[in-house]
């Protein structure tokens, strides 16, 4: 008996090692990565897999899905895989029929949180949003209700979520909080908040002192200060949100098995090393972060669930314009 078990898994190993030999072909991806991440990604599976030959479109994700839809209009969807910012979009083109499911994923080693229970789409990084501020800043906040005291009055600056993916997501995840709320949006209003464009605008009115608060995504904050900016970013008490950078299987991919390489690669540790050598906070715990990270296991995320913030997504975002005007 030992001996035949034995016997069937040298063949099951030799069948994978067979499967991960013939993948091959054309791979089309659509992604919202940067231009210089996106060719890092590709040229790294391109060594791992040379018999693929991968094409890929980038743009910002309301771009791409724009693209996407036109393409479902026509009856053509084009991408194999997709790689963008958000779980909420990809939980959009799950209701919808779009995703191919691919449970045989290894996901055993990741917060089951950030991947979807029937395995749809799969994280492959974290981009939190949490406080900056400008080091000179009168006060040095550790919780989101700091930004409610009179020493950031009318000194916050914000993304807007009519602008930027990570805003909206970081909204669905505040106002879903039991202590904060669409109470703490109001707060921010009658601080003299004034949210608009993306992330980017509010960092360097931050960094610049034209602002002393706000709210952005991790990395520029971190990357920059590394850089001499007098800038710090908080992991705030409560927590942070995140985007997740998402990749997926489209239902009417053309070459499935490349895709699936394709996952696989993103979510092993091979992949997530390379997110970290970029500069993100890795997915998967047992990878290092990039200098000026904390440790995976000691920032704490605000709960969140994709499903209900598709949901609402439009609601959440009309009560925003009718508290900050917009």
């Amino acid at each position: 008996m030992i001996r035949t078990l034995t016997t069937a898994a040298a063949a099951l190993l030799l069948s994978s090692a067979a499967f991960a030999a013939d993948v091959s072909g054309k791979l089309v991806l659509y992604t919202s990565q940067p231009n210089a991440d996106a060719q890092q990604t590709v040229d790294a599976f391109q060594a791992k897999y040379p018999d693929v030959e991968v094409e890929w479109i980038r743009d910002g994700t309301t771009k791409v899905m724009a693209k996407l839809r036109a393409e479902f209009e026509a009856g053509a969807p084009q991408p194999d895989v997709l790689l963008i910012a958000d779980m909420v979009t990809m939980e959009g083109l799950k209701s919808e029929g779009r995703l191919m499911a691919y449970p045989e994923a290894d996901t055993a080693a990741y917060d089951p949180a950030l991947m979807d229970a029937d395995g749809t789409y799969f994280s492959t990084k974290l981009i939190t949003t949490g406080i900056v501020y400008n080091t000179a800043a009168p006060m040095v906040p550790t919780s989101y209700k700091d930004l409610l005291k009179p020493e950031a009055k009318d000194k916050l600056a914000m993304p807007s979520p009519l602008t930027s993916g990570a805003a909206t997501i970081h909204m669905a995840a505040i106002t879903g909080h039991p202590d904060l709320g669409w109470a703490f949006y109001e707060g921010l209003a009658e601080q003299g908040a004034n949210p608009k464009g993306g992330n980017g605008g509010t960092y360097k009115a931050i960094a610049g002192g034209e602002k002393l608060y706000g709210f952005v995504v991790d990395f520029l904050a971190i990357r920059n200060k590394q850089q001499g900016a007098p800038v710090e970013f908080v992991f705030p008490k409560e927590g942070v949100s995140a985007v997740t950078e998402p990749v997926a299987i489209l239902s009417t991919a053309k070459n499935p098995d490349a895709a699936k390489a394709f996952v696989d690669f993103l979510i092993s540790a091979e992949g997530q090393q390379l997110a970290a050598d970029m500069g993100y906070l890795p997915a998967h715990p047992a990878i290092t972060p990039p200098a000026g990270f904390p440790a995976l296991s000691t920032i704490k995320l605000l709960g969140f669930d994709p499903a209900k913030a598709l949901a609402e997504d439009a609601a959440n975002k009309a009560r925003f314009s009718d508290i900050f005007g917009g």
